[in-house]
C-alpha cells in the first residue's frame, strides 16, 4: 500500500464544552448516513471546544448540519495522508514542504493498530496550492 495524499475540505463549529454535545451532532450525522473521513476536537478557551469535521460527502454534511448548527464554518482546506505505518512515515512530507519554504500549521495523526496510519495536515491558506504541488496532491 502506497502513501496517498489528497485534498480535503473540512468544516468546524465551536460548542459548549459539556457532556452530550458531540453525541448530539454525531447522531444527526449518523441518522443522515453522513460518513466522516476524519474528525478532531480540541479546547478553544474556557468552556468551549472546536469540532473539525472532514466529511466524505461535503454536500450531504452541509445539508445535515447547515440548518441544525448556525455557526458552521467552512469549507476550509487541509490534506489527508494515508498509508502503511512505519517509523518516520511523515518525515518526507515535512521535508518536501520545508524545501519550498512552507511550514506545517497543524497536524493530527493516528495509527490504526493494523499497520496503517492516517494523518491530517494543515498549512496556511496562502500556502495551500504550493503545498499541494510540493506534495503531489
Amino acid at each position: 500500500m502506497a502513501v496517498t495524499i489528497r485534498r480535503v475540505e473540512y468544516y468546524y463549529i465551536i460548542v459548549e464544552d459539556r457532556p452530550g454535545e458531540g453525541a448530539r451532532i454525531f447522531a444527526a450525522l449518523k441518522n443522515a448516513n453522513v460518513n466522516l473521513v476524519a474528525f478532531t476536537a480540541f479546547p478553544v478557551g474556557v468552556g468551549k471546544t472546536q469540532l473539525d469535521f472532514f466529511p466524505e460527502d461535503a454536500t450531504a454534511f452541509r445539508q445535515t448540519l447547515g440548518d441544525a448548527v448556525a455557526d458552521l464554518v467552512g469549507p476550509k482546506r487541509a490534506f489527508l495522508v494515508q498509508g502503511p505505518d512505519r517509523a518516520g512515515a511523515v518525515v518526507e512530507l515535512h521535508h518536501q514542504l520545508g524545501q519550498v519554504g512552507i511550514n506545517a500549521y497543524a497536524a493530527n495523526g493516528v495509527g490504526d493498530g493494523r499497520g496503517s496510519f492516517g494523518y491530517v495536515l494543515w498549512v496556511k491558506p496562502e500556502d495551500y496550492e504550493r503545498a499541494a504541488t510540493a506534495l503531489g496532491a
